[in-house]
């Protein structure tokens, strides 16, 4: 693994919100942090309420993590294009956030540890 990139099990309980609605929540999910970016929460697959998330077709590359995949958010009232993304095959030293869903936090979008 790059040495500005770590991967841990972050502490306590965590939620994902959107829309009103609770998409998941999790006693175990990942934290990564790469470089001086802000750290990303990594939810389990498992723990997500995916009824509320349609694939898209847009990718993006990360010389680090591989390829990412990325799902809309559906709520009643809108849709949140390629709100939450995951790798489906991560790069060697990524490994751990493979099966993982992380979401970018918004306005319309809640991201936090209860």
């Amino acid at each position: 693994m790059a040495n500005d990139m770590t991967i841990r099990k972050a502490d306590g309980t965590w939620v994902v919100r959107a829309g009103g609605a609770v998409l998941g929540e999790s006693t175990n999910v990942l934290e990564l942090v790469e470089g001086n970016m802000p750290p990303v929460i990594y939810f389990p697959r498992a723990d997500i309420a995916m009824a509320f998330l349609d694939s898209t077709d847009h990718s993006t590359h990360c010389p680090k993590k591989g390829d990412a995949s990325y799902y809309s958010i559906v709520t009643k009232s809108t849709t949140l294009e390629n709100a939450a993304w995951s790798y489906e095959a991560p790069l060697e030293g990524a490994e751990r956030i493979k099966g993982y869903l992380a979401f970018y936090p918004s306005d319309k979008v809640a991201v936090e540890r209860v």
